[in-house]
């Protein structure tokens, strides 16, 4: 019985980091999924940002400019490599390191079977949120408490060298943290 390398499967395949252009990652895992073989995880997060335009609903890679692949290094790395979106591999030397699929399952069942994890903001008291729009547009606050029945935050902020609480929605906050 032979030894099979660390992190490769039975088949002889096992999953690897490839980069990709920039904001690209999803056409190059969709490129990918077309060959016989190869599976793809790319894995990216939704949030809402509040912006002049009100919120809005933004997606990103998880690992921008790179997502992963499991494959079979010696058959299909060339056909891998070139594909649309694809920008290389990642490589120390002529090293071209597998990846724990113990990693690939817990990210997994952490995102989802979509691949997207939606993130909430985490408005705790005491968190430092900035105000996106309305007369105090720019200004950063602090939270003192979060009122999710009407979708409204106090906030203490300074103005004219005092602090003073106030009320703002919370469409028009960024949140500078979220879960």
């Amino acid at each position: 019985m032979t030894k099979l390398p660390p992190h490769h499967f039975e088949d002889g395949t096992a999953w690897y980091a490839l980069r990709t252009k920039n904001k690209s990652e999803h056409i190059a895992a969709a490129t990918l999924r077309q060959f016989d073989g190869v599976e793809t995880f790319c894995p990216r997060i939704r949030y809402q940002k509040a912006t002049r335009r009100g919120k809005v609903l933004f997606h990103q890679a998880m690992f921008p400019a790179y997502l992963f692949a499991r494959f079979d290094l010696q058959e299909q790395y060339r056909v891998v490599i070139h594909a649309r979106g694809i920008t290389g591999m990642v490589h120390f030397g002529e090293q071209r390191p597998a990846i724990d699929p113990n990693l690939i399952t817990f990210l997994r069942q952490e995102i989802g079977e979509d691949e997207v994890k939606t993130l909430k903001p985490c408005m705790e008291p005491g968190d430092e949120i900035e105000i996106a729009n309305g007369p105090f547009r720019g200004l950063r606050a602090i939270v003192r408490h979060y009122m999710p029945a009407k979708d409204r935050v106090q906030v203490l902020m300074e103005m004219l060298g005092n602090d003073q609480v106030v009320s703002v929605g919370t469409q028009d906050l960024v949140s500078l943290s979220y879960q």
